[in-house]
């Protein structure tokens, strides 16, 4: 995971960590690590965020002798970037479930997405985290655009055991979406996850599909699904359905995939909304609660 990046933050804090380093050297360092993270497909936004916290700390700082300029370089890089991971918001999935559960009812989770980011394969890597833990989900194949997109969420939930509610291709999705709450209502089912199309998020009519479905379901949670390789495509995708529909967090595909990094050290200081977790591999079990020292550390260890 992210190992170009790896070595780029690698050569910095070796940069860094000199003793004899003066403003003007630590400006130089700072700049062409600045042009790294651009390269990496850091947004600029949040390459300037690192960069002017690094600087915060650094400059003007004398290294004691008895202080290890390295550790103290990756301590500044590592609070740095801890800092973009974070949100102010906090969205805990299971706590939302569990206090629809208490009320006797299922909790609605809408996925969005441009299609080949992972939707459909996330959900059904979702209703498998929630089935190991108690739960019973039921999906709702509300990407009607595409005969293709029916068809693969009902292989996925015939693998798990678990139901697809359906239409036909080019039904209504806001109404495919009605039925899968009504259904888990009536069978006291605990969670509906929502797929729906993902035609290019500057699709008008998409965008006002979505905000039917929205209307019509209310989800509890929205969840933005991209593509960890997209890079700053997936950033901007992330914004515009944050900015059409809301979304109230993110699941990136393609961890383990991922050399550069961009994306997940961008996505929650652009969209002010969490990382919820992360898809690191083929298989359904392969979903993870995010966590900034996942990446902290991928980044950072040796």
């Amino acid at each position: 995971m992210f190992e170009k990046l790896k070595q780029k933050l690698k050569r910095t804090v070796k940069r860094i960590a000199r003793r004899e380093l003066s403003p003007e050297d630590l400006e130089d360092i700072l700049w062409e690590f600045q042009v790294d993270l651009l390269e990496s497909d850091v947004a600029v936004p949040v390459a300037e965020k690192i960069i002017g916290q690094i600087r915060d700390q650094l400059v003007g700082r004398k290294v004691g002798l008895r202080e290890n300029p390295k550790e103290l370089a990756e301590e500044s890089l590592r609070k740095a970037i801890r800092d973009v991971l974070v949100s102010e918001k906090e969205v805990d999935v299971l706590e939302i479930i569990d206090k629809k559960r208490s009320k006797g009812e299922p909790a609605i989770i809408l996925f969005v997405g441009i299609n080949g980011g992972g939707k459909t394969t996330t959900i059904a890597k979702m209703a498998k985290y929630l089935l190991d833990r108690g739960y019973r989900p039921v999906l709702a194949a509300s990407d009607t655009f595409r005969a293709a997109g029916i068809e693969q969420l009902e292989i996925h939930a015939n693998r798990l055991g678990v139901e697809v509610i359906k239409q036909r291709r080019g039904a209504d999705a806001a109404a495919v979406a009605f039925d899968a709450v009504a259904h888990a209502r009536a069978r006291g089912m605990d969670v509906v996850l929502v797929d729906t199309a993902g035609r290019m998020q500057t699709d008008v009519n998409l965008m006002d599909e979505m905000r039917k479905i929205v209307r019509v379901i209310k989800p509890d949670l929205t969840i933005f699904v991209g593509d960890a390789l997209a890079g700053n495509d997936a950033l901007e995708q992330a914004s515009t359905f944050d900015r059409e529909v809301g979304i109230d967090g993110s699941i990136l595909c393609k961890m383990d995939a991922d050399a550069r990094g961009g994306a997940a050290l961008s996505i929650t200081y652009v969209t002010k909304k969490p990382i919820l977790f992360l898809g690191v591999g083929q298989r359904y079990e392969d979903l993870i609660e995010f966590k900034p020292e996942i990446i902290l550390d991928s980044l950072l260890a040796e």
